[in-house]
């Protein structure tokens, strides 16, 4: 999982304690420091150099200094800046920060739906980008049945995973894979045919090499996100795609099953 760095510039202590506790409920999000006023925020960017700044752009204290001059002033010392969340208590100011290039743009007090709309934007970013800085996650990985390794493979997308077993190649595109279901120290893979693959490797270890849409909703599953027609909270259950196959989710992972449905919903949506 990719994490993200962050760093906090706001001159009311409060709004940066309600940030920083919405946002460790993400274990995307990795806290790095926070400042009052300019300054302070730039010594600090140019020091740890995240990969996020939440910035206050209308500050209760003018002598803060806090605008979205801050933006400009980071141009003059990195080539390419890190991506700015804009986090301030009214909305009049959106349209000068698109401007600006942001990333995003949050009302204060920062919600947790809110945040996981800009992670999910984030990952869809990570996924999407062929910049250098995003390109640690392999296009291909080998499962290898009998040296018990995997074997990243840095060839071009689609993802495609090979399953290896004494001398037997069997190839599957990603994008086939429904799910994933944990069988003791091994997993069985279903495919949208119907099929049903085993390989010798923990469900735990797909989910440490699979990236979205590839998401963890059980203790025994990891789900394809892309299959999935129905999510019935009551129930705790979720729909396969052309399938009467039901798969339980779990509430140590509702805040994934909770990523899945805001995603949904910030596509080509209509709501009935």
């Amino acid at each position: 999982m990719k994490k993200y760095s962050y760093i906090i510039i706001d001159d009311d202590a409060e709004s940066i304690l309600k940030a920083k506790t919405t946002a460790s409920g993400f274990s995307e999000l990795a806290f790095a420091a926070s400042a009052s006023n300019f300054q302070d925020g730039l010594n600090l960017v140019l020091e740890h150099k995240p990969a996020l700044i939440f910035l206050e752009i209308e500050p209760k204290d003018q002598s803060s200094h806090l605008s979205l001059a801050f933006i400009s002033e980071l141009h003059r010392f990195f080539q390419e800046i890190p991506k700015i969340i804009i986090t301030t208590k009214h909305k009049e100011k959106a349209f000068d920060a698109i401007q600006y290039g942001v990333f995003d743009y949050v009302l204060k007090p920062v919600a947790h739906i809110d945040l996981l709309k800009t992670i999910l934007k984030l990952k869809k970013a990570h996924l999407e980008s062929k910049t250098a800085p995003f390109t640690e996650e392999p296009t291909s990985i080998v499962i290898d049945n009998v040296n018990n390794v995997t074997i990243p493979q840095n060839i071009e997308k689609p993802l495609t995973i090979c399953i290896k077993s004494y001398g037997d190649y069997r190839y599957l595109n990603a994008e086939d894979i429904c799910y994933f279901q944990a069988d003791n120290n091994s997993t069985d893979i279903y495919l949208n045919t119907g099929e049903m693959i085993t390989a010798f490797k923990t469900l735990k270890h797909f989910e440490s090499v699979l990236t979205y849409p590839f998401i963890r909703i059980h203790n025994s599953y990891v789900i394809n996100r892309n299959y999935i027609s129905r999510i019935h909270s009551g129930n705790s259950i979720c729909y396969i795609k052309n399938s009467s196959k039901k798969i339980p989710f779990s509430k140590t992972y509702k805040a994934n099953v909770e990523q899945i449905i805001a995603d949904f919903s910030t596509g080509n949506y209509l709501e009935i």
